[in-house]
């Protein structure tokens, strides 16, 4: 591979990238162009036509994170001449205006592809943007195209897309987590210095943790989800992917608002995520969550924790154990509610109003016949699932009862709250595994949620940030990202910022992939 032409700017932090441009240092086209240099050289994308798709690329390269599914390359570079004829004139621009941009292909963006990983809707090119694509836009951040994810956001590895497997940047042999693994392939592979995921169980922090990066879910309502397709609607929520903590609160106060097109939009005030994000956390409560560590978490990922813990204590914070009682059923519950909903909204994929469309000579064979087409094995398994937990004589055993465990979820949230600031916990119970380990057993691949999904549940706002490095089980010598999560009240996301900012001053993490088949700066891969 050969080396892109700036790799000063493609690893350069979204912050630092504004100050350059706003001092006149560098023009937004020169940094869309060294990004998409990048692409090119590190995804195998040609970024020299106007949108370049995966969909029709007919090829997977063992080297090549596979990050994006389309390029919208000539948009790019028009939105980046436009952002530097505008501050030539003296206009008002964004505080991240000309910065790159990397899109989950969950969100709408008018003119440009939106498959959420899917053979169902594969070709559909949305007339109108999503909520957070337009704040996007309106704060002048330049989206560089569509990245890769678990089918219809349902995956924990991002080998469930239709159109192939993300791979991780800091081992090209391992996941990227999912369902967001393009995004977070896009942030950690210095093809983009910000991305946007959904979390809808932790497909946000979970692959955050796996590769080394700053992932967030705000609260749930604070971000709309007008545009967002649909997973399962009473927990999807968009965030930012950053590598720093600096980074993410830029992102996240951009696309944050209430929306009224949004029935789920919370009319309340957020807190001003920068106000006090350098205050530090001497004096704070830091609550240690008892059920969310120990059993089924590898020894390098405990241990990394356990050092976590020390460097708050060391920053003045005392740290406290509490119990979240109901957390280990969350796991459970989360597998009935979320496929529940999914198997509703997927349900408008028929064959009759949206997406692919396969012939029959009945209807009935033709939603059939469509619908086994379109949809793949994990999508089917979950909709079989919340067909299943709605169906009479089965709601008040399965779905009613998931419902009354996420409540006692929130109740315990709500308590243990009472007693400290915030909850941290791994994000992940392992580092990032090999591609294919668990394909073949979805209870195994469940497992890796089993830390992010209580927050998920009772709504409150939650991120992940790197911790430090653990050697992954059977590989010696191996140094892959670990992740700390921390937690926050409802509405309370500047708090949690507040001490991801303190941590991360105090870890000094490089965020830079490094080891054996990883994505060096000049695009080479490890040996």
């Amino acid at each position: 591979m050969a080396a892109t032409q700036r790799p000063d700017l493609t690893q350069a932090s979204a912050a630092d990238l504004a100050g350059s441009m706003a001092a006149g240092e560098v023009s937004a086209r020169e940094v869309v162009d060294a990004h998409l240099e990048r692409i090119a050289v590190v995804d195998g994308v040609d970024a020299q036509g106007p949108v370049w798709s995966a969909k029709t690329a007919g090829r997977l390269d063992a080297d090549e994170p596979h990050a994006f599914l389309a390029v919208t390359a000539e948009a790019a570079r028009d939105h980046a001449d436009d952002i530097d004829r505008r501050r030539a004139a003296g206009e008002h621009l964004g505080p991240l205006a000309g910065v790159p941009l990397a899109l989950k292909d969950v969100l709408t963006m008018r003119g440009a592809p939106t498959t959420c990983g899917s053979r169902m809707l594969e070709g559909w090119i949305p007339p109108y943007d999503a909520t957070v694509t337009r704040k996007l836009r309106e704060a002048d951040l330049v989206v560089l195209g569509k990245t890769n994810m678990d089918e219809f956001a349902m995956g924990s590895s991002t080998e469930n897309s239709a159109f192939g497997d993300t791979r991780n940047p800091w081992d090209l042999d391992r996941v990227p987590g999912g369902s967001s693994g393009g995004s977070a392939a896009a942030v950690a592979g210095m093809l983009a210095p910000l991305a946007i995921g959904t979390d809808t169980g932790g497909s946000i922090r979970q692959p955050a943790a796996l590769t080394g990066l700053v992932g967030a879910k705000p609260t749930y309502g604070t971000v709309s989800r007008y545009g967002l397709v649909a997973f399962a609607s009473s927990l999807d929520q968009a965030g930012p992917f950053a590598r720093t903590v600096g980074d993410a609160v830029a992102l996240q106060t951009a696309i944050q608002a209430h929306d009224p097109r949004d029935s789920t939009s919370v009319p309340d005030v957020v807190p001003d995520l920068g106000l006090h994000l350098q205050d530090g956390v001497a004096g704070l409560k830091i609550g240690v969550v008892r059920e969310l560590q120990g059993e089924g978490f590898e020894p390098g990922v405990e241990a990394v924790f356990q050092a976590s813990l020390e460097r708050l204590t060391a920053l003045g914070a005392e740290i406290v154990e509490v119990s979240l009682p109901t957390a280990p059923v969350g796991l459970a519950a989360y597998y009935l509610i979320a496929p529940s909903e999914a198997s509703s909204n997927l349900a408008r994929f028929d064959g009759v109003r949206y997406g692919l469309r396969v012939d029959a000579p009945t209807a009935e064979e033709m939603n059939a016949a469509t619908r086994a087409a379109g949809f793949g094995a994990e999508v089917k398994r979950r909709i079989m699932i919340g067909t299943h937990a709605l169906s009479s004589g089965y709601y008040d055993a399965y779905y009613l009862q998931a419902s009354k465990i996420r409540t006692l979820i929130a109740n315990d949230f709500r308590a243990a709250f009472d007693q400290v600031d915030v909850l941290v916990s791994p994000t992940s119970p392992t580092v990032a595994f090999n591609l294919g380990a668990k394909a073949d057993d979805p209870l195994a691949m469940y497992l890796n949620d089993v830390a992010t999904v209580p927050a998920s549940l009772a709504g409150i706002p939650a991120l992940s940030l790197p911790a430090g490095l653990a050697e992954a089980p059977g590989a010696p010598g191996s140094a892959l990202p670990v992740g700390l999560q921390i937690m926050a009240p409802l509405l309370r996301d500047d708090l949690m910022y507040r001490v991801a900012w303190a941590f991360e001053q105090a870890t000094g993490f490089d965020p830079r992939p490094s080891g054996p088949r990883a994505i060096h700066l000049d695009g080479e891969v490890s040996p």
